[in-house]
This record gives C-alpha cells, sequence and structure tokens, in this order.
C-alpha cells in the first residue's frame, strides 16, 4: 500500500506545483486589432533560447485577409551592427470573449499562447505574457520608453507575481 501512494505522490508533485501557480495572466479585456498592429520595440524579455544574444529587437504585426496576423520577429546578433536574423510567424485570436488572448505559431501547426497583460490606452507600450511563467515581455512603440511607463509596467509585473529581476533590458537605437 505505501507503494502505491509513493507513486501516486510522485505523479501529482507535478501536477501539485502548477495548481500552486502563483503568476496572474488576467489579459486586457478589450483590444482594437488594428490598433495594435504596427511595429514594436522589444524593452526588456525574460531569456530564452530563441532570442538568446539578440539586440535591436522588434516585433511587426500585420492584418492578413483571412483575419489572421503576419507577424516578423527582427534582432541583431550581439550588436546593433550584428547579423539581422528574421522569424516569421502568424497569430490568431481564437477566442473573441478573449480579446487578450492570442495564439502565435512559428513553426507549422503548433501554437503558443501570446497574452496581452497590460495595454496603454494608446497602444504606445504592452506588457505580454504566455501560459507560462517563463516568458514575459515589455514592447514599446518607440526604441525607449519613459521611466514612468516601465516603472508601471514593472510594477504591474511584479504584482502579477512574475520576477522582474530576471529581466534582460534590450539595446535599441536612440532614432529610429
Amino acid at each position: 500500500m505505501k507503494t502505491i501512494q509513493l507513486i501516486f505522490l510522485a505523479i501529482m508533485i507535478p501536477f501539485i506545483g502548477a495548481c500552486s501557480d502563483k503568476i496572474d495572466k488576467t489579459t486586457v479585456k478589450t483590444l482594437d486589432i488594428e490598433r495594435y498592429m504596427g511595429k514594436w520595440y522589444e524593452i526588456a524579455r525574460f531569456d530564452h533560447k530563441f532570442e538568446r544574444g539578440k539586440v535591436g529587437v522588434t516585433v511587426n504585426y500585420s492584418l492578413n485577409d483571412d483575419g489572421t496576423i503576419l507577424v516578423v520577429n527582427s534582432g541583431y546578433n550581439g550588436s546593433l551592427n550584428g547579423e539581422l536574423e528574421t522569424a516569421i510567424g502568424k497569430a490568431k485570436q481564437p477566442n473573441p470573449k478573449y480579446p487578450g488572448e492570442l495564439k502565435v505559431s512559428f513553426f507549422w501547426t503548433f501554437y503558443a499562447q501570446y497574452s496581452i497583460l497590460e495595454l496603454a490606452d494608446d497602444y504606445s507600450y504592452a506588457l505580454v505574457g504566455s501560459s507560462s511563467d517563463k516568458y514575459l515581455w515589455i514592447l514599446s512603440r518607440t526604441p525607449q520608453m519613459s521611466q514612468d511607463s516601465l516603472n508601471m509596467l514593472l510594477q504591474s509585473a511584479e504584482d502579477r507575481g512574475y520576477d522582474t529581476s530576471k529581466l534582460i533590458y534590450v539595446k535599441q537605437s536612440k532614432a529610429d
């Protein structure tokens, strides 16, 4: 009987950890998808393999005729004079009841959660997460953002349970 209990406990531990997730992933309640389109600069991000070492990172969103979104991520390797790499993907808004929850794919039909957690009224900055607490981005319409706006987004991320000390601040050009 003890062996069965240990096996059950070993199976349940990952689920218990998932249930105790303290990250608030509530997304924005309204989103004008057309206003969200255009160029965004990556101000800060959590480190992850697919952007490691990239600077001058931008993402450009545009609507496709079928209602999906073309996603073009670009960034320079190592320095703003480094080799430019671009990844092209697509996104969709699967449920209009939850406008801040999008799905993004850069590989075939495998989609990842893209959660717009905070968005300026004038669409000048955004805080973006995912279904995992391992991903977080601060985006701006300009290569640099005001310290007040940055502080507000950092506080929001902390209030939601994110460890903002893990953020990497992305070097951007002074003007674009």
